[in-house]
């Protein structure tokens, strides 16, 4: 894949060097699961020439390549930093960063309690739907889909409907807070058809710290963090970053309202 076509200042010499945005990816950037419009895309190329910005996302770097890059556009060359996993995976500039592992930190018993317990849970649950992968083993977390994450877009907006309706993730969370309170995990519901599980403080502050480190790779200290999400409420998987003291957060209803947001703070 070629690098995007555009030329940036180094991160030091930005005009707004001291400030970086960074974008949740579903129903902030794009659509939830579809790709990033040419509009978006350019109003980012140009935001990116005042200052730094970044993506911080639960998805795995191939779905994120999926919806922001394309088959020519490595999705790295796109931002500053790239966060998948919320940051347990990480980009700076088309360099991959450290990177660490949920498993690793859980250990292979206490996750197998965990997986099966969702499959029984889902097993149990009469939806109007169901398709398949109910859990996704990521890097940094597992995804839980009670639909499963198969479900075309036509179905993923029925069950987001009827989620709604029945809160049957809110249902399935609690469920498994109680199931296990001693494990040290964090139930974070996003998107349409799932939720993400993972320990407690690898939410999407994990990412937090790679834009801190900058201050000691190129001296540059990020005093202004700025956050654009759509699940900023309690119990969504923006709310961590949205609340927290080092960011300042904005709340959009969709991509339109971010591409509007965005002209007004930064005049472009």
């Amino acid at each position: 894949m070629t690098t995007a076509a555009s030329v940036f200042p180094p991160l030091e010499n930005r005009p707004l060097k001291n400030t970086i945005v960074l974008f949740d990816v579903d129903e902030t950037l794009t659509k939830a699961r579809r790709t990033v419009t040419p509009e978006m895309l350019e109003l980012l190329s140009r935001l990116r020439h005042q200052c730094a910005i970044g993506y911080v996302g639960g998805s795995n770097f191939v779905k994120q390549q999926e919806q922001l890059g394309s088959g020519t556009t490595d999705v790295t060359t796109l931002f500053d930093f790239c966060f998948p996993e919320n940051g347990l995976v990480a980009f700076r500039l088309g360099k991959p960063l450290s990177s660490n592992s949920f498993i690793q930190w859980l250990g292979e018993e206490k996750y197998q309690n965990l997986a099966d317990f969702c499959l029984k849970y889902v097993a149990n649950v009469k939806l109007p739907k169901k398709r398949g992968t109910f859990v996704e083993f990521r890097n940094g977390m597992i995804n839980v889909s009670p639909i499963g994450r198969n479900a075309s877009v036509d179905e993923r907006d029925e069950f987001a409907a009827y989620d709604k309706v029945h809160n049957i993730r809110r249902d399935m969370v609690e469920a498994l807070k109680k199931e296990f309170p001693d494990y040290g995990l964090t139930f974070s519901i996003g998107g349409q058809i799932s939720f993400d599980v993972f320990p407690a403080g690898w939410d999407k502050t994990y990412c937090l710290q790679h834009i801190e480190a900058e201050k000691s790779i190129t001296g540059t200290e990020y005093k202004q963090i700025h956050f654009f999400g759509d699940k900023c409420f309690v119990g969504g998987n923006d709310h961590e970053i949205y609340t927290d003291p080092r960011t300042i957060g904005h709340s959009v209803e969709g991509p339109e309202d971010t591409m509007k947001q965005l002209k007004e703070i930064f005049g472009l």
